[in-house]
């Protein structure tokens, strides 16, 4: 059986309907990842842009387009509650991990609303810390690492049951839901997941608010820590809980 499946996003975008010759926003982009992922799923076929409010994540946006070339594509430093009319309308509005963010998400998805043409396609993927991390096997250092990005996470203000509320977020703002899912994120002994470097990436905002210190985070030798005791057992460890969903414009 072939191990070459899409990654969870890229399946949401396509079952979603995202497809050639669409004009698309991406909301929170920050470097690209999703854009670029955008880009490839629609080829030159189409105008993608991507905004955040953040002006070094806009800048690595930028610098990593101008190596990739996508002519299709452009990158604005802009909030999510600060869009100005001369964006036009678009066929889709994607978004991942955003919404967790936003102090109203349904106003949030109210007002990209208004950008959407007839018909469009509202797509958001959210990750749901309130049913993970969970195994059969201890982990303590999956737990641990696991518990210092979900305290982050909570200290910001973040909604933790964002998966949940998906549904009821997109129907109270107006939108006809047209799909929920979720998936988990699963390590086993022999296929390793980057949670060391997805703490390294959150450390400055870990630290800063309290939630470890840099000593205690170790975060030099943490991913081989992480990688020493999944493969010292053999359990598997849910470590993240990743929801989607999109909706129509009606």
């Amino acid at each position: 059986m072939s191990t070459n499946l899409p990654d969870f996003t890229t399946r949401l975008l396509i079952d979603a309907g995202i497809a050639k010759g669409m004009r698309i926003l991406d909301v929170g982009c920050g470097s690209g990842d999703v854009s670029f992922l955008l880009c490839d799923l629609v080829e030159n076929d189409a105008e993608i842009i991507g905004i955040d409010r953040d002006a070094a994540a806009i800048a690595s946006a930028r610098q990593r387009n101008a190596s990739r070339n996508h002519p299709s594509l452009k990158f604005l430093q802009c909030d999510v509650s600060e869009l100005q009319d001369f964006l036009g309308t678009f066929d889709a509005i994607v978004g991942r991990r955003v919404l967790m963010y936003q102090k109203d998400a349904v106003a949030t998805i109210r007002a990209l609303s208004k950008y959407l043409r007839p018909t469009g396609i509202m797509v958001f993927q959210e990750h749901d810390t309130t049913m993970v991390p969970t195994s059969l096997d201890p982990f303590p250092l999956h737990k641990r690492a696991q518990s210092w990005i979900q305290e982050m996470i909570a200290r910001e203000g973040a909604d933790l049951h964002i998966g949940f509320n998906l549904h009821g977020i997109f129907t109270q703002a107006g939108l006809s839901v047209e799909s929920v899912r979720a998936e988990c994120l699963i390590q086993t002994p022999d296929t390793p997941y980057s949670l060391g470097a997805i703490v390294r990436a959150c450390l400055p905002r870990i630290t800063a608010l309290g939630v470890a210190s840099v000593e205690e985070v170790d975060i030099e030798t943490l991913q081989e820590r992480l990688d020493q005791e999944r493969s010292a057992s053999s359990g598997i460890y849910i470590g993240d809980v990743m929801f989607g969903s999109w909706a129509r414009k009606v």
